[in-house]
């Protein structure tokens, strides 16, 4: 079963008919047995950082989130997912995130020409092609919707990367542990096969 992490904000129903439409069994769900029972976690998001941390706090749901993702189940973060493993934000300076993995997040530049939130499709140049890359060809492209991004991650996690003024490391995979600032159920055929190898991922 694949839990998917309910802390009050998030893109969970899209997320929820991805899997439904792979024929796996999931929950949208905050209870704690529940998430750590699951064969399959996913930690989805969109909104504020602060809000987010905050809002994860007040159900409890922080150290149960940080035992899951360090537990050896796989592990995904989409979106606001992906930034809130990482220690802090641009976005919310005084909140600190679940500190699972090292980088920035910071806010894309707005004197690029670009709008901001960057909002639509890209191609992703793929620096990992195991996991939940496998079988996906490079330069795929897939649905993005933000303001901030992660800069400064460790090399050898950074999975995947685009350009939208500067270079975004949109991906990130270390171990059972992994993360995409786009939206894998929202994005076509390469999506729904990033999906795919996310469910096919074992302890």
């Amino acid at each position: 079963m694949v839990a998917i992490i309910d802390y009050g904000a998030g893109n969970l129903s899209s997320v929820k008919k991805a899997l439904d439409y792979l024929g796996a069994e999931s929950e949208i769900t905050q209870d704690r047995d529940k998430i750590l029972s699951a064969s399959h976690v996913i930690l989805p998001g969109v909104g504020s950082f602060g809000d987010a941390m905050n809002s994860m706090q007040e159900r409890g749901l922080v150290e149960t989130v940080k035992e899951a993702a360090l537990s050896g189940k796989p592990f995904l973060g989409i979106c606001l997912g992906l930034q809130l493993l990482f220690e802090e934000s641009d976005e919310s300076p005084d909140v600190k995130g679940l500190g699972l993995l090292k980088g920035r997040i910071v806010t894309i530049p707005k004197d690029n020409g670009l709008k901001v939130p960057h909002m639509g499709w890209n191609s992703v140049e793929l620096k990992q092609r195991n996991g939940i890359f496998d079988g996906i060809d490079d330069e795929s492209y897939f649905y993005f919707v933000h303001s901030y991004y992660l800069k400064d991650a460790d090399v050898d996690v950074v999975a995947g990367v685009t350009h939208y003024g500067v270079e975004i490391q949109c991906a990130v995979q270390k171990g059972n542990l992994s993360a995409t600032q786009f939206h894998p159920e929202k994005s076509s055929k390469a999506g729904l096969k990033l999906l795919e190898n996310f469910l096919k991922e074992e302890c």
